[in-house]
Parts: C-alpha cells; sequence; structure tokens
C-alpha cells in the first residue's frame, strides 16, 4: 500500500513517479492500493490551491489501511494522510517506509523567506522512524545524511521511452516566428523553479517557456520577448521537447528532475546548475549530453555542442521498470523490525542509476516483500 498526500489530479513528478511505479508493479503481479486525497475532504494548499490537502483523515485512512490489510506500507509525502498514516503504524509498531521527494524547507523560505532549520527538523523526525527512506540520488541521500536523516536507501527514477522521443519535432521557430537556437524550460511556473534566473540569461536566438503555474502571469508580463505557451497536454510534450535545441533547468531545489530524463529521451541536451538531480543524471556524460556548473548561461552556451544521439542513449539508462524493482525490494513487511532496513541499505548498489543488469543484480538479492495481500 501507498499512501501519498499527492496523487491525481495533481501533475507533477511525484505523481507522475507513484503513477508509473504502481502500473509497473501491478504489471510485475502486485497487487498495490493507493490512497490519495481524492477519498477526503479537502481544502487547498495555501499559495497553491491546486494541491488539497486532507482534513482530518485519521479515523477513515485506519478504516481503509486496514481493510486492505497490507503486507508492507510505504508513506510517499509528509503532508496529512502521509502524517496518519504513520502515527497509525507506530501505534500498532508497525514498520514502514518513506520517500523523500521535495525540498519543502527550500520552498518555504523561498515563498516565505522563513529559515530552512525548522522545516528539516520536522522531516527528520518524520522520517527517521521510517524502516528506510527511499530517495532518488547520491547527492541527496549524502545531504540528507549530513543533516542528521538515517537509514536512506537509493531509489532512481525512469522515464517512457516510448513516448519521449526524438521524432516527431515541433517547429518553434517556424510556428512563432522566432530565431534559433531554441532554449526551452518545460515544467510548473512558480518561484521554488527559479525560472527568472533563465529568464534573465543574455542568450542568442529565442527562449520558450511551456507549462502553468502561479507565477505564469507575472513572468509573462516581465519577460514579453519570451514565448510562454501555458500548460500543454502529455501527448504533445514529446514534440514540444524535441523541437528545443537546450533545454535549460534552473531549478535549485528539485530533489531529481523528471524532465531532465524526458528532454534527454527527447534528443535535447541539458543546461543546470550544479546541483542535487541535474548533476546526479549528468554526471559520467557532462559534455556529451548537456552541461552543469555554477553558471547557467555558461552551460546553456556549452550544451549547443552535444550529441543529441548520446542525448537519447544516455535516457536509454533510465528505465520505469528498473524503478519499480528497486522499489520493491526497498520495501520492508509491516511486522519487520529496523534491522531488515540496514540489510535492504547494505544490499542497495553504490549506483542505481545504471544499467538494467545491476537491476537484476540487486533482484536476486532481495527478499521477496508483496505490497497487498
Amino acid at each position: 500500500m501507498i499512501v501519498s498526500d499527492a496523487w491525481t489530479p495533481q501533475v507533477n513528478g511525484v505523481v507522475r513517479t507513484l503513477v508509473t511505479v504502481a502500473g509497473e508493479l501491478r504489471d510485475m503481479g502486485h497487487t498495490v492500493e493507493v490512497i490519495g486525497p481524492d477519498r477526503f475532504r479537502t481544502i487547498p494548499c495555501p499559495t497553491y490551491p491546486d494541491i488539497r490537502l486532507s482534513i482530518l483523515p485519521a479515523r477513515r485512512l485506519a478504516r481503509l489501511i486496514e481493510a486492505f490489510a497490507p503486507d508492507a506500507l510505504h508513506i510517499a509525502t509528509e503532508g496529512p494522510l502521509g502524517m496518519a498514516a504513520r502515527a497509525w503504524a507506530k501505534r500498532r509498531r508497525y514498520a514502514f517506509t518513506t520517500s523523500f521527494h521535495t525540498r519543502f524547507p527550500e520552498y518555504i523560505q523561498a515563498r516565505t523567506g522563513l529559515p530552512t532549520g525548522l522545516a528539516y527538523a520536522f522531516l527528520r523526525r518524520f522520517h527517521n522512524d521510517a524502516a528506510a527512506t527511499m530517495v532518488a540520488t547520491r547527492s541527496l541521500q549524502e545531504d540528507l545524511a549530513a543533516r542528521g536523516f538515517t537509514r536512506l536507501v537509493r531509489w532512481s527514477r525512469g522515464v517512457d521511452l516510448s513516448r519521449f522521443n526524438p521524432q516527431p519535432r515541433r517547429d518553434w521557430a517556424a510556428e512563432y516566428g522566432i530565431a534559433r537556437p531554441i532554449f526551452l524550460y518545460v515544467g510548473r511556473i512558480a518561484v521554488e523553479k527559479n525560472i527568472e534566473a533563465f529568464l534573465a540569461l543574455d542568450l542568442p536566438g529565442s527562449k520558450i517557456v511551456v507549462g502553468g503555474g502561479p507565477q505564469l502571469a507575472a513572468l509573462r508580463a516581465r519577460h514579453p520577448g519570451v514565448v510562454f505557451t501555458g500548460p500543454f497536454s502529455e501527448a504533445e510534450l514529446a514534440g514540444a521537447y524535441a523541437g528545443g535545441d537546450v533545454f535549460v533547468f534552473p531549478s535549485r531545489t528539485d530533489t531529481f528532475g523528471l524532465v531532465v530524463l524526458e528532454a534527454l529521451a527527447c534528443g535535447v541536451p541539458v543546461a543546470a546548475f550544479d546541483v542535487t538531480g541535474p548533476k546526479d543524471i549528468l554526471a559520467d556524460a557532462s559534455g556529451r549530453v548537456g552541461a552543469f556548473g555554477p553558471d547557467l548561461r555558461h552551460s546553456a552556451i556549452a550544451a549547443l555542442d552535444a550529441d543529441r544521439a548520446a542525448c537519447r542513449a544516455h535516457a536509454e539508462r533510465f528505465t520505469w521498470r528498473a524503478c519499480a524493482e528497486i522499489f520493491h525490494g526497498a520495501l520492508v513487511p509491516l511486522s519487520a523490525g529496523r534491522t531488515v532496513a540496514r540489510d535492504a541499505q547494505d544490499r542497495t548498489p553504490a549506483r542505481t542509476e545504471g544499467r538494467d543488469e545491476r537491476h537484476q543484480r540487486q533482484r536476486d538479492d532481495h527478499a521477496s516483500v508483496d505490497i497487498g495481500s
């Protein structure tokens, strides 16, 4: 069973990861139940009304968990549902796993100016009760370990290679009558995404921003020379990516960045800051598939020389099936003690982003744990 405050119809990387992994697990023969806010009365999240927060979910959540009788419980988020699921498990002395998807302390700081210390203290307490906490990258694992988080297990991500591919390419220059090269951003338009850092760059050619969010109107007004398309449907995204010359990812707060993988799968090189997520994805192929560093403009210009075929080949290393297998292998039975999580951490490969054969070795090492009864 997976409990998550982030679920459909929300559109973000957490939801996409959970929806896809749940589907892969079902294809592997597991019974998966996901409990999200759609089953509860909700209120809009302050400053982000598209996100709904469940109101007093504890009793109904307990009934749902007990009716399903899961073999393993994974708590994906730290919101009202996540806190209620954690409390349910702790009262019964059941083991559970969690995952760290979002740097909420930095998000809160970006929106309010508040320091990150108190928020990290809350998150550390939340996750350190888990038998294992899954994190997307090596650099995030190292950062959280330095902040006192324990029992961290790496759980990389994947990309739908059949949907995100280099053809057909949208002809942005002809469509909008703009010059190449095309520097492209795709994603949520919100302050924590640091899009202003991209829009302020002095770059040749043109800039295009695809997506919606609370900052869209303000940024569109401040940057009349930039093409803001608004949100695209999923069917349109691959062509939108493929039509770019460089995908610019200005965020400093993402824990992974699925859009980076999607751009690479469409054959588009990536420019980013030297931060968690892009530096983990690009590290062993930087130069061939893009560039990252402290100077975003320098990285964007350097990425123009990357090899589009190499971008696609690099993305092919990241599959959702491997992601689901790692997730399943890191789960623990409800009745298990924390020693199981320590064993799981010892068995986790030093690099989870590599080829599928590494995941095969991990599957051979892990004991089987069902997600549902």
